[in-house]
Parts: C-alpha cells; structure tokens; sequence
C-alpha cells in the first residue's frame, strides 16, 4: 500500500523540491502508524530506484525521508516503541498523549517546510503510475488488527490479545515472513537492554542516574544525551525507572532518536538502506547525513525544552 501511495503521489511531482515534499510528507504520514523502522524499510528503496532511474539526487532526500520517518513515529503511542512503553509505565491517556505530541508534530512541520524552500527546482520527468495489486482481505484483517492494538496499547484490552492476533495472521499470510527478520539488528538490541540490566545492579550508577533526573529539565537532556550512545528505546527504559516527569521523557526519549546513528533503530535502518540500494559515494552519504541529524538534533533540543516551558 506504501508503494502505491508513493507511485501516485510522485505520478504528480514535475520538479525536485515536489518530489522531496511528498516523499517527504509519506514518510512522516507512515512513521505515524506504521512506525519509523517500517517507513524506511519501504519508502527509501522505493525512492532510490527513481532517483537512479533519473539521476536525482539521493543523499538529502533519504536523510529527509529517515527523519520524517521519526517525526511521524513521535506523534502515535504505536509509532515507536518507547512511546508504547511511556504509556504503560506512567498511565497515560489518550488526549494527554496527544496533548504532548501534537506541538511537536507542529513545529517539526514548520521546521521541515523551511528546509523544503533550500531544494532547488529541478524539472523531472513525470512518473508513470505503476499498476500494485492489493490484496484487500489481508489488508483489511491487518487494519482490523492495527486498531485492535490500539486498544491494547490504552489498555482497553489486555495487550496479550492484539498480539496474539498479529502472530497468527502474519504466520497464516506467509509463514516464511519469520525467516526474514533481520535478527543481527534485533540482537544488537538486545544487547543494550542487556546492558541496561547490568547497569541497574551497580549503586554508584543508579544514585547517578538518580542525580541527573531530578528536574524536567535534568530529565530531558538526560534522555536525550542517553539516546545518542544506548538508542532512545533502551534509555528511555532506563531513565523511565527513575523519574516521574513524563512529558520531559517523551520530547526527550523522541528528541534523542535524532543525531547519532544508534539514536534511533530506524537510523541504523537508514543506513543500511542505503548501502544496499544506493549508487552515490557511501562516505559521502555518511558524513552529510550525520552533520543534518545533529543540526536536527540541536533544533530540536531547543524547541522541545520551549514546548516544556509552555
């Protein structure tokens, strides 16, 4: 279904700077209910193969696409993992979500669009609309499931139950889907969830960590600041045990998924996207891409400790 939207959004986009907005703008729209690790996963091979095709630049519309990616996921209690365990661990509700949520959607918006004026117009040929069939009896089961979820995830129904469901519908769609999970990447996680396990036992650290989250402020800059060398999920679960400033750990925990390439599991996948399907110089990608994830990094530190003062 990504693809589809994609093929007949870009079958409208005669010049660049449309073509970067509207990848661009999916990115984010997915990240919202699919999730920032699936949004890259689809969208960034999907773009390369245009951009090769024409000879389009590759390295600022994928990194455009990877933060949009995270933008979105910020905005849904589902969208990343961190957020479902916010929820949990601090009872949150609904509009209380969304309350914190929705003015940093906004402002990212209005950051993004700012970058958007910077691309150079340059005509493109026109798209052609490729002909996707869509199964819609999966497509609905899963849409039916995705809600279910969400009622798990405000603890309408027990969570157990929603992801049963999703077990046994991926396994009566394709059985083999379960061979291809990347379970390097899922190690490397848990490796830092191991890592937080370990860390928890020592005292000298836990009084630290104690020290450093005595205020919203403090809170904030420490998910953030954690994020960039253990990944948001893992510190947000760490920070999470030792503070009750939730809205601080929210801005930070999704703040901190920018910058460094373990900020977030959806940069790793970025990265890796790109090596894969890419055909501009590898380095190159990695040194741009990084110098606008800790330029995004830095605005949004500021905007997310103003949305605090508010």
């Amino acid at each position: 279904m990504l693809d589809v939207l994609a093929y007949k959004l870009t079958s409208i986009a005669d010049n660049t700077r449309k073509l970067n907005i509207l990848f661009t703008l999916l990115s984010i729209i997915s990240g919202m209910f699919l999730g920032n690790d699936i949004t890259v996963l689809t969208l960034i091979p999907l773009y390369l193969n245009i951009a090769k095709k024409y000879r389009l630049p590759q390295i600022l519309p994928v990194t455009l696409i990877g933060m949009g990616a995270n933008i979105g996921a910020a905005f849904t209690p589902w969208g990343n993992p961190h957020n479902i365990f916010l929820v949990s661990r601090y009872n949150v509700n609904a509009v209380e979500f969304f309350k914190w949520s929705i003015p940093y959607l906004l402002v990212s918006l209005i950051i993004m669009a700012i970058v958007f004026v910077f691309i150079p117009k340059k005509d493109i040929p026109v798209q052609k609309t490729e002909s996707i069939r869509i199964s819609w009896r999966p497509t609905l089961l899963t849409t039916l499931i995705f809600i279910f979820f969400f009622f798990g995830v405000f603890r309408v129904v027990p969570i157990i139950y929603p992801m049963i469901a999703a077990i046994a519908l991926a396994l009566l769609i394709n059985p083999r889907i379960m061979l291809r999970i990347d379970y390097a990447l899922l190690l490397t996680f848990t490796g830092f969830f191991i890592f937080i396990s370990d860390i928890q036992q020592i005292p000298a650290i836990v009084g630290g960590i104690h020290m450093m989250v005595h205020s919203e402020l403090s809170t904030y800059l420490t998910s953030i600041i954690s994020s960039q060398v253990m990944s948001n999920v893992p510190s947000t679960i760490l920070v999470g045990k030792f503070t009750n400033y939730a809205e601080a750990l929210f801005l930070g925990s999704n703040i901190g998924g920018f910058g460094s390439a373990v900020g977030s599991m959806a940069n790793m996948l970025v990265l890796k996207t790109f090596n894969q399907h890419a055909s501009v110089d590898k380095s190159k990608f990695f040194k741009e891409w990084t110098a606008m994830q800790f330029l995004g990094l830095l605005i949004l530190t500021i905007v997310g400790w103003l949305l605090l003062l508010i």
